[in-house]
């Protein structure tokens, strides 16, 4: 039996990111049948947003040899009072998405500005990709916001998983930011 259920887990970041104003539009389960590695992903987006254009994709890689390690560990415990071990962890990420922007924003304003508001807690990258679709075209700039975090099993195993709820709080402002300032970006896109 598993010490961690990790679709529990999944179910409640999915509840707690309802609570924090998103909603949930998918979920997939993927499982490695050599090595056992599973990936959740969970597709979503603000209240705000519901007619575009930014989504949030979040997604769990779950390591079968932490979560092992974590269980062989938890079973040399002894006493019920005594915590779980630390130091097994899994990798959760937060990708933002927008279509392809014919006014971009500028890069270093960007992600100072989602520094300030994803903060120590929740720091999110932006990288940018220009795309040519035909030689005599223009290029078509997209964005890649990315934000990652650590889940400790430890937290996991003992239900306290309040940095999720931190993190998913921080998403939620970095996506109101991201919408408030999307129509600029995308120009005649919207229309």
């Amino acid at each position: 039996m598993a010490v961690i259920d990790v679709a529990g887990f999944i179910a409640d970041v999915k509840s707690q990111a309802i609570d924090s104003g998103f909603h949930v539009h998918d979920e997939r389960h993927f499982v490695e049948t050599y090595s056992l590695r599973q990936l959740w992903e969970v597709d979503l987006h603000p209240e705000e947003a519901c007619s575009g254009p930014i989504d949030l994709h979040l997604s769990l890689d779950v390591d079968p040899r932490a979560m092992l390690g974590f269980e062989d560990e938890v079973m040399k415990i002894d006493d019920l009072d005594d915590p779980p071990p630390h130091g097994f962890s899994f990798p959760l990420l937060f990708t933002w998405t927008l279509p392809p922007l014919p006014e971009p924003p500028d890069l270093l304003v960007l992600a100072t500005d989602l520094a300030g508001i994803g903060g120590m807690d929740l720091p999110v990258e932006v990288s940018a990709i220009d795309s040519f679709p035909s030689v005599t075209d223009a290029p078509e700039r997209s964005l890649s916001m990315v934000a990652k975090m650590t889940v400790d099993l430890a937290d996991v195993y003992m239900n306290q998983d309040q940095a999720v709820t931190t993190a998913l709080d921080r998403c939620k402002h970095v996506s109101l930011y991201l919408l408030e300032h999307a129509p600029a970006w995308l120009g005649d896109y919207l229309h």
